[in-house]
């Protein structure tokens, strides 16, 4: 099932929103042994940065064909070979992924969808215990230049309290600015 769309810009546009490299430092994830399961790839932009910094597997999963493709010809570019890059609907079907199998979890700019609490707890279910959940949205201001509507774009606190709700602790450092338009905080599966 896919999840309510703000339309993806091309690619060069929507990677010129983020530094992913710092995103992934500043979210926890550089220096990982485990393995990281990204709901949502999207164009794979930060698939690859995933890829560099840890040792595992990176398990980069999309519902859209065109953008399994896209991820998987960014991993090949990059040179890395631990992406694996799947076609999956998970929000009806799960990642796939066995129980407590991976140390992180990344939910970047997905939880406008109908069900945020699904995907947090499926994330819970598959990441091994003491494991982090990385969430990165765009900012409540409606001056970004892409996003999803007002209406569903969650602000920091909701996106905590659903991480609340499906059983993770809160990183106590908060939320990080990203500029320019979003923002992200960790949380830890308890």
């Amino acid at each position: 099932m896919k999840t309510r769309e703000s339309g993806m810009p091309d690619e060069t546009m929507w990677d010129g929103f983020f530094d992913p490299p710092r995103v992934i430092d500043l979210l926890g994830i550089r220096g990982l042994t485990g393995d990281v399961v990204e709901f949502g790839c999207g164009y794979g932009t930060f698939t690859v940065a995933a890829a560099h910094a840890v040792q595992g597997t990176v398990y980069a999963l999309d519902i859209e064909p065109e953008m399994v493709r896209a991820t998987q010809a960014k991993a090949n570019s990059a040179g890395v070979a631990n992406v694996d890059v799947r076609l999956r609907d998970f929000v009806t079907d799960g990642t796939g992924l066995p129980d407590a199998s991976v140390a992180y979890a990344m939910l970047f700019n997905i939880l406008h969808c109908e069900e945020p609490l699904l995907l947090l707890r499926e994330a819970h279910h598959v990441l091994a215990p003491g494991g982090s959940v990385g969430i990165i949205h765009w900012n409540y201001d409606p001056s970004t230049p892409r996003g999803p509507s007002m209406d569903i774009r969650p602000r920091p606190q909701e996106c905590m309290a659903w991480a609340v709700a499906a059983g993770f602790r809160v990183d106590e450092t908060g939320v990080t600015d990203l500029p320019p338009y979003h923002y992200g905080f960790r949380a830890q599966k308890v």
